[in-house]
């Protein structure tokens, strides 16, 4: 599973000209499953960006958690993480997860999130053509890959 997460101090997404989720400060998350992910992949990934230090404290250091600020977060699905570009110029889409195993993932994600958030949070849907709309906060962009997480 790999997430790109951006601290944000806004961020929408809008599906069919319908704003769909919009946050204030906080995490847009675009998540992309691959054919290896589990649950516990779920489950690392959650509390990780849950408890990311990745926000300014009182001296503006990068110390504080979005749990620490109370900061709200979207989680977008986006399989083309998953693409590969090893070979020629057309990326291969291999190692993305299909929609029946992708599907039950990032939903399981979402609710994970939720739980460790202690509140709701936005989403896209998932496969529909969504328009993502954000203000990176810093910029601060963080890439995490469970595959290495050990």
């Amino acid at each position: 599973m790999k997430a790109v997460i951006q601290r944000v101090k806004h961020a929408s997404v809008t599906v069919e000209g319908e704003k769909f989720s919009y946050i204030q400060q906080g995490l847009l998350i675009l998540l992309g499953v691959s054919i290896n992910d589990t649950k516990e992949d779920v489950d690392w990934l959650s509390k990780k960006i849950a408890n990311l230090r990745i926000f300014n404290d009182a001296n503006g250091v990068m110390n504080q958690s979005l749990l620490a600020v109370d900061g709200e977060a979207i989680v977008v699905s986006q399989f083309t993480l998953q693409a590969s570009t090893k070979k020629g110029n057309r990326p291969s889409y291999l190692n993305a997860a299909r929609p029946e195993k992708a599907i039950p993932l990032y939903e399981a994600f979402v609710e994970q999130f939720e739980k460790d958030m202690g509140k709701k949070v936005g989403t896209g849907e998932f496969g529909a053509d969504m328009k993502v709309e954000l203000l990176n906060d810093g910029p601060v962009t963080i890439i995490i890959d469970t595959e290495n997480k050990i």
